[in-house]
């Protein structure tokens, strides 16, 4: 569970139901059809956007931000490539057929696994490069549907703002029918600017940097699956992946930051 999420949201959750409470608004801003015209609007665009081979895997996006899978940091990576390394200088490549049942990371066992049949180290590096590219893509395009919604959300905001406005104006000699219709036009403007600014923006910022905390992770492997090829020695190879690390990381094994 990824408790900065969760304090996030309740934090966040409380700053503003507070501010409502104080203000004595907090019951009036329960709007249930500007609930349905702001997200249903949104989410409804989102499809029309987008196919739906990417909105099918916006519930893995969501896991994501509040379970986070499990990785190896990029510090416990270089120890393991470093051992690797040590292993392939003493016995040469091929004893590291071996240690690829173990290896549960799929990319850095498909990357040895190019060593040990012998494939040059420019075929490895453009067929791992070319994974991270494509894998870039599938993150960026869960995160971009967050941000798109982000951008629908406030026009439906201000639509039902609109709408509002127009009943109002169709009803000036009804006093009794203003208050449903103001209603519905400050709380679609509030659900679109909250949603937005609150849900929709941050969880894409969440999902990218997970991605490029993993995209880190997978360059620190190709560095170090072709020196692992090349034989180097295993000091040499510890230096060449900490420069992927800031100075503070290098031997703290602690997870870098996210870029």
């Amino acid at each position: 569970m990824d408790l900065m999420t969760i304090i996030g949201l309740i934090s966040g959750a409380a700053c503003v139901y507070y501010v409502m409470w104080q203000s004595g608004i907090a019951a009036l801003l329960i709007n249930t059809s500007a609930f349905i015209l702001v997200f249903g609007g949104a989410f409804s665009c989102i499809l029309i956007t987008y196919p739906w081979a990417i909105i099918r895997r916006l519930h893995h996006a969501l896991r994501m931000v509040f379970v986070p899978p499990k990785m190896e940091t990029a510090s416990q990576i270089i120890q393991r490539l470093v051992r690797l390394a040590e292993q392939a200088k003493r016995g040469g490549v091929d004893t590291l057929e071996q240690e690829l049942a173990g290896l549960q990371d799929r990319f850095l066992s498909d990357g040895l696994r190019m060593v040990v049949n012998g494939l040059p180290p420019e075929l490895i590096r453009e067929n791992l490069e070319k994974e991270i590219a494509f894998t870039r893509v599938r993150h960026q395009q869960l995160a971009n549907v967050f941000k798109t919604l982000g951008t629908y959300a406030p026009v439906f905001g201000l639509l039902g703002t609109l709408i509002g406005v127009v009943r109002i104006l169709q009803n000036l000699t009804d006093p009794q029918s203003l208050g449903s219709a103001m209603a519905i036009a400050v709380t679609t403007t509030f659900y679109g600017i909250f949603g937005t600014n609150f849900i929709f923006l941050p969880i894409a910022g969440k999902l990218n940097a997970h991605s490029d905390a993993e995209m880190l992770v997978k360059e620190v492997m190709i560095e170090g699956i072709l020196s692992v090829q090349a034989k180097e020695v295993p000091a040499i190879v510890s230096l060449k992946l900490q420069a992927y690390l800031s100075h503070r990381f290098r031997d703290a094994g602690l997870k870098p930051p996210s870029k």
